[in-house]
C-alpha cells in the first residue's frame, strides 16, 4: 500500500538558501488527525515545500484553510513508454561523469521557475538554482548528459538525465536560443530514449511547470502523455 505522506529535510536547499528547509509529499487524502500531526513537523523549519499529488481537493482544503502556504507551482508530469529504440542522431553524444563545461552552463537560462516566483527564494538566489543544480551534476557517475553540437561543433543543446530502477528521468533540457526551431530538442530526447532502451528502461519521466506552454507542447509532440498534475505550495515560518 502506498504511504500517504513522505517527509524529509532538504540539506542542499538549507545550505543554499540559508534557511532550514524541508519537503513533504502528500500522496493521498489526509484525515484531520494526520494533517495535525504533519503540521507539528512544519514548525521545526523556516521553509517547507508541500507537494499535493494530483491536486487532491481534500488536501487543498487543509492547506488553504490551515496554513499561510501559497501555490508557487503547478507541476505537470509526463511519461513516455519505450517500446523501441530510436537511432542516436550523429549530432548528439551521451556522457556519463562529464567534466564541467561552461558552454553547457551558459545554456541553462530557464525563465519559468518556482524559485523565482517565490519572492523569498528569489532574494536568496533563486535565479541561480538551476545553474547550480547543473554544475553540481558534473563529475557524477549517476548523472548523464546528452549534448548536441551544430555542424561547426558548437554546443547548441543539452539534456541532463538520470536513472532510477527501470525509469529514465529527464532533469533539465535546454536548447540555444538560435536553434529553438531546428529540432535539437527532439534529437536530444531521441538520443536519450535510445540510451534508456539499451539500459533496459521501459519508461521516461519528465516534469514541467504548467505555465511553460512551450515545454508542454514539446513533450506532447514527441509522444509523451500527461500522467499527473501536482500543486506545489510554499510555506514560510520566518517569524
Amino acid at each position: 500500500m502506498e504511504k500517504k505522506v513522505t517527509f524529509y529535510e532538504m540539506q542542499w536547499d538549507t545550505e543554499y538558501f540559508r534557511v532550514s528547509c524541508a519537503k513533504t509529499i502528500l500522496h493521498k487524502s489526509l484525515t484531520q488527525i494526520e494533517w495535525n500531526d504533519l503540521k507539528i513537523k512544519f514548525l521545526n523549519y523556516q521553509f517547507v515545500s508541500i507537494e499535493n499529488r494530483n491536486s487532491d481537493p481534500i488536501n487543498t482544503r487543509l492547506i488553504g484553510s490551515d496554513t499561510a502556504g501559497f501555490v508557487a507551482d503547478v507541476n505537470i508530469q509526463f511519461s513516455k513508454k519505450i517500446s523501441k529504440s530510436h537511432e542516436t542522431p550523429e549530432t548528439v553524444k551521451i556522457y556519463q561523469d562529464m567534466k564541467l563545461d561552461e558552454r553547457i552552463v551558459e545554456l541553462a537560462d530557464f525563465k519559468i521557475s518556482k524559485f523565482t516566483e517565490d519572492p523569498e527564494l528569489l532574494k536568496r538566489g533563486g535565479t541561480e538554482v538551476y545553474r547550480q543544480w547543473l554544475i553540481n551534476s558534473f563529475g557524477r557517475s549517476d548523472k548523464y548528459f546528452a549534448v548536441s553540437r551544430d555542424r561547426n561543433g558548437e554546443i547548441n543543446g543539452f539534456l541532463l538525465h538520470s536513472y532510477s530502477d527501470n525509469v529514465c528521468i529527464v532533469e533539465l533540457i535546454a536548447v540555444s536560443i538560435n536553434n529553438t526551431n531546428g529540432g535539437v530538442g527532439t534529437k536530444l530526447f531521441n538520443a536519450v530514449e535510445h540510451t534508456a532502451y539499451q539500459f533496459g528502461c521501459d519508461e521516461i519521466k519528465v516534469g514541467t511547470q504548467v505555465r511553460n506552454l512551450g515545454a508542454i507542447n514539446f513533450y506532447h509532440k514527441i509522444g509523451c502523455k500527461q500522467v499527473g498534475c501536482h500543486q506545489v505550495y510554499h510555506l514560510w515560518n520566518l517569524d
